[in-house]
């Protein structure tokens, strides 16, 4: 070893692959132990597997569970509200991008947020006396073994090390992920899928896969869409160091069925976002035949912009801005098809948001709500019914 060097002199290509594999270690580790072991319960982890990981974010993050854990946890009670820790749809995208790491900081520095959203996460000795005591002693750790390992260049290796879950995590998918990219799941909230390949954010970046169902273990829900860290959790299940205990269920139909039941009813609000996602794939076509039928309103009214009226016919009542609402009563006062979808899309709706209901009473809403469906007269939602009726 020499003071310049360090015990290994690497080619470039060597200092790259050590960074790429080290700082997707870390990425497992915030995926399948913070983020669907700790945060949602989805897995259970062998006591081993658990431990490393907990060391390895304390080695390379300083993170603590607890802390991480709630935060989380709270971004999914109060998702795109002024509570939620960090929605860009109320921060904005750029003070995402740009101060991610701050708004975590801040918000992990608030006990009432820590108190009460992180239970059942670790509280052991090594926990109190080390990884929360002393969460910064994890990260200089790291940077004297990269020193002592590579020299001098250690520094640069270990900056991009520390940089990494901030600007992945806290950038891209608490702030892209509910901004740009792909739905497959009409969720309540702004979350996307950015990318159909979960490999560089281990998974994380199918974030509407996850909010749609956010206790699920695997976060792909699409063929084409691969999950890296569902992959190293169903090994780990075949070494038998984890057991998965909760994925989203998919979607049957049984063509048999010709009336609603009481398994319908099950189907359709635990599939309630893939329901909301073909609902607003039928209807499309009824909006695109009734909006420009609109010409005489849009002559009329010259500011009326029909074209992005169209998305918020496809959104609950209670999302679309205060600035939004007079235009869109008008339109839907113009045009009695328009209103019959949109108001049926508000009905279906309810049925998993009337907790004070019986089974019974929900029951016979879907019934009626697929009966007056199909004497619509409106094509797509006659079809909607009918496959409606067939979720088992």
């Amino acid at each position: 070893m020499s003071l310049t060097t360090g015990l290994f002199d690497l080619p470039w290509w060597g200092y790259v692959v050590y960074v790429l594999a080290m700082t997707h270690v870390t990425i497992a580790a915030v995926t399948i132990y913070l983020h669907r072991h700790q945060a949602h319960r989805g897995l259970e982890l062998h006591p081993v597997v658990s431990h490393f990981f907990r060391f390895w974010l304390w080695l390379t993050t300083g993170m603590v569970t607890r802390e991480w854990v709630a935060v989380h946890r709270k971004h999914h009670a109060r998702c795109e509200t002024p509570e939620d820790p960090h929605s860009p749809q109320v921060l904005g995208i750029r003070k995402l991008l740009l101060e991610g790491t701050e708004l975590y900081r801040r918000e992990s520095a608030n006990r009432e947020t820590i108190e009460k959203f992180s239970r059942g996460t670790p509280d052991d000795w090594i926990e109190r006396n080390l990884y929360s005591r002393s969460s910064v002693a994890g990260p200089y750790t790291m940077l004297a073994i990269d020193i002592l390992l590579f020299g001098p260049i250690g520094i640069t290796l270990f900056a991009i090390q520390m940089l990494w879950i901030p600007v992945l995590a806290a950038g891209v998918i608490n702030g892209i992920g509910h901004y740009w990219g792909y739905r497959n799941f009409s969720a309540e909230d702004a979350s996307r899928n950015i990318l159909p390949w979960g490999i560089l954010i281990g998974g994380e970046e199918l974030h509407n896969n996850h909010h749609a169902y956010p206790s699920s273990a695997r976060l792909s829900s699409r063929w084409y869409e691969f999950d890296i860290g569902w992959f190293y959790i169903r090994t780990m299940e075949m070494l038998g160091l984890a057991r998965v205990k909760k994925i989203a269920a998919q979607v049957r139909l049984d063509d048999a069925k010709t009336v609603a039941d009481g398994g319908t009813l099950d189907a359709v609000i635990a599939h309630r976002y893939d329901v909301l996602r073909r609902y607003g794939q039928l209807m499309r076509e009824t909006y695109g035949r009734e909006l420009p039928k609109l010409g005489a309103l849009r002559a009329s009214m010259p500011n009326l912009d029909l074209r992005a009226l169209r998305k918020w016919l496809d959104r609950s009542a209670a999302d679309v801005p205060e600035s939004v609402r007079p235009a869109l009563s008008t339109v839907l006062e113009h045009s009695q098809p328009l209103q019959t979808a949109y108001r049926m899309r508000e009905e279906l709706a309810s049925l998993w948001q009337r907790s004070t209901l019986s089974r019974e009473q929900l029951l016979q809403q879907l019934q009626d709500w697929c009966r007056r469906a199909e004497q619509s007269g409106i094509a797509p939602l006659q079809e909607f019914s009918l496959r409606l009726r067939r979720y088992a």
